[in-house]
C-alpha cells in the first residue's frame, strides 16, 4: 500500500431512474456476477411493488427505511493484554448506510416469496415501518454495544 497520499474514496453516479445516489448503492450491494441490468430491474420491480402498495414516492420510503436501519454504535474486536474485548465505537455516516444496505439486502434475500423483487419491497417497507429482520439486526448491534459499554475506556 502506498505511504505517499490517501486513496480518494470513489462514489458511483446517482442512478438514472430516480436521480439517487441511495438507489445506485442498492444496486450496486445487489450485483451478482456483474450482471447490473439484473440487479436494475429487481431494485425498479421493488420500486414499483412500493409504489403500488404504499400510494406514495417509493424512494421516500426507501430513504425512510435506511434512516430507520442504519445503527449509531456498534461493537469492534480490540486485544488487550492477551485477552480480546468487544469495545463499543461510533458508526460513521458512510458505514452505517453501508450496513443498513447490507442488512436490507440479506435478510430480503432469506424470506420467503416469489422473486427478489416482492421480497425486497416488503423487507423495505417494513424497515420504514419500524419492523422486520433489518431492524431487529439493528437493535441487536445496539443492544450488544450497551451491554460492552465498560469497555469504552479501550477505544483506539
Amino acid at each position: 500500500m502506498s505511504r505517499r497520499n490517501i486513496s480518494k474514496k470513489r462514489f458511483p453516479e446517482a442512478d438514472s431512474n430516480y436521480n439517487s445516489y441511495l438507489v445506485s448503492l442498492l444496486i450496486n450491494r445487489i450485483l451478482k456476477s456483474g450482471k447490473k441490468t439484473i440487479a436494475e430491474n429487481i431494485v425498479n420491480g421493488a420500486f414499483d411493488i412500493i409504489k403500488t402498495k404504499t400510494n406514495e414516492d417509493p424512494l421516500v420510503i426507501f430513504e425512510k427505511a435506511i434512516r430507520n436501519a442504519s445503527p449509531v454504535v456498534e461493537v469492534k474486536a480490540r486485544r488487550v493484554g492477551g485477552s480480546t474485548y468487544q469495545v463499543p465505537v461510533e458508526v460513521g455516516g458512510f458505514r452505517a448506510t453501508n450496513l443498513a444496505l447490507r442488512w436490507l439486502i440479506k435478510y430480503s434475500s432469506q424470506r420467503v416469496g416469489r422473486s427478489m423483487s416482492i421480497k425486497l419491497a416488503s423487507e423495505i417497507i417494513d424497515t420504514a415501518n419500524d419492523i422486520g429482520n433489518t431492524i431487529k439486526k439493528k437493535e441487536e448491534t445496539h443492544k450488544m454495544a450497551d451491554a460492552n459499554k465498560a469497555f469504552a475506556h479501550f477505544r483506539y
